[in-house]
């Protein structure tokens, strides 16, 4: 089946709602977990719904490198191959081509790159990544697109945003998986008129959902939020949002307020592969000195199995001494974080407290940074 969306209630532009997939309906706002290379970094699945994960994310671009996606299929696609009985989100390989190739290589037909594991000339088209996400088996595939680089030139922007559009018409075209949701992809860059003509466009075509990019790629906080603005005032209102590749916790609950329904970030697991993690007092370093003989939670009231049955102490211990362990335990806790996050911003929406959450959430997490 092809996912719905359905709008609940509203605290201004703030919405709660419930997307409905073939696993289930979840409600949103809801933050997804990354699982780039068909894995959460260094946590399972039975994990994974300890945590309450909804939908979670795997990349097009890796898994068509390795194993291919004709072995993922043979195994019953993503969902059997991984061993995840909940709804998996791809994203088209845009973003990785992109960070790899030369805007030289990237033509109306498609963007030639060379492969970062050994080098291999390659050649992806909105063809090839909407057949490859067919194969793959997701419930939601994600139109291919450029993702503009910051800062960029208006008349760079233009052009490529134009050329995503039309990308987005072909990815459309060949899209067969009767079972699989298709999400359309604004851009614009920085450029309020671009971000508008996106939007307007990209509406008019029958996606299933649609997304924010071009977001959270080196630009400053005002101009990101503004970015977000831009576009999703013209997006429908009874299809899901999605802001693409965006973590952290502020950002989140400002996307809320500009009517974001989806999130997913790779940050979470990257800080605890780092030593950090989220508190409500903001970002801590646990390989700090002060937390060698702190024999507290890493965060008080936490419900993860992390803070649980953990000290800030023995996971610093194991961090300082490289133990896989204490990667895992602050994935565990970062990935509650955020989801927890989101459940406790649906509560306040559907109470109407939505703004008063935001400022006092705000307000704490920034002015106790702990470091």
């Amino acid at each position: 089946m092809k996912v719905k969306y359905q709008l609940l209630h509203q605290d201004k532009t703030a919405r709660y709602g419930t997307l409905t997939t073939n696993y289930g309906t979840f409600e949103t706002p809801m933050f997804m977990p990354v699982g780039t290379q068909a894995t959460v970094k260094t946590l399972d699945p039975r994990e994974l719904k300890e945590l309450s994960s909804s939908v979670i994310l795997s990349n097009t671009y890796h898994l068509w490198l390795r194993p291919g996606e004709d072995i993922v299929s043979k195994a019953g696609g993503l969902h059997k191959f991984m061993n995840y009985d909940g709804p998996i989100l791809t994203d088209s390989g845009g973003f990785q081509v992109f960070s790899l190739a030369n805007p030289k290589n990237i033509s109306e037909e498609g963007v030639i790159f060379k492969s970062h594991l050994n080098g291999e000339k390659l050649f992806l088209t909105p063809e090839k990544s909407i057949g490859i996400q067919n194969k793959l088996d997701s419930d939601i595939a994600m139109s291919f697109d450029e993702c503009i680089p910051y800062p960029a030139t208006y008349e760079y922007a233009k052009k490529s945003t134009e050329r995503t559009l039309r990308w987005a018409k072909r990815g459309l075209a060949v899209h067969q998986n009767p079972n699989q949701s298709l999400f359309g992809i604004v851009q614009g860059g920085e450029y309020q008129d671009l971000r508008e003509w996106s939007a307007k466009e990209t509406s008019k075509l029958n996606f299933d959902g649609f997304s924010i990019g071009g977001t959270s790629v080196g630009e400053d906080k005002v101009t990101m939020y503004k970015m977000i603005e831009d576009g999703i005032r013209y997006l429908p209102e009874d299809k899901p949002r999605y802001l693409m590749g965006v973590g952290d916790p502020i950002d989140i609950v400002e996307g809320v307020d500009r009517g974001i329904d989806m999130f997913d970030c790779v940050l979470p697991t990257r800080l605890a592969r780092h030593g950090h993690a989220f508190t409500r007092d903001g970002k801590i370093n646990i390989k700090n000195a002060k937390y060698k003989e702190d024999f507290t939670p890493v965060e008080e009231n936490c419900d993860c199995y992390c803070c649980k049955h953990y000290t800030k102490a023995y996971i610093r211990h194991l961090i300082v001494a490289n133990e896989t362990l204490g990667q895992r335990l602050l994935s565990i806790h970062n990935i509650r974080f955020l989801i927890r996050l989101t459940e406790e911003i649906r509560k306040s929406i559907q109470e109407n407290t939505f703004k008063e959450y935001k400022q006092e959430f705000i307000e704490r997490y920034t002015n106790n940074k702990k470091a």
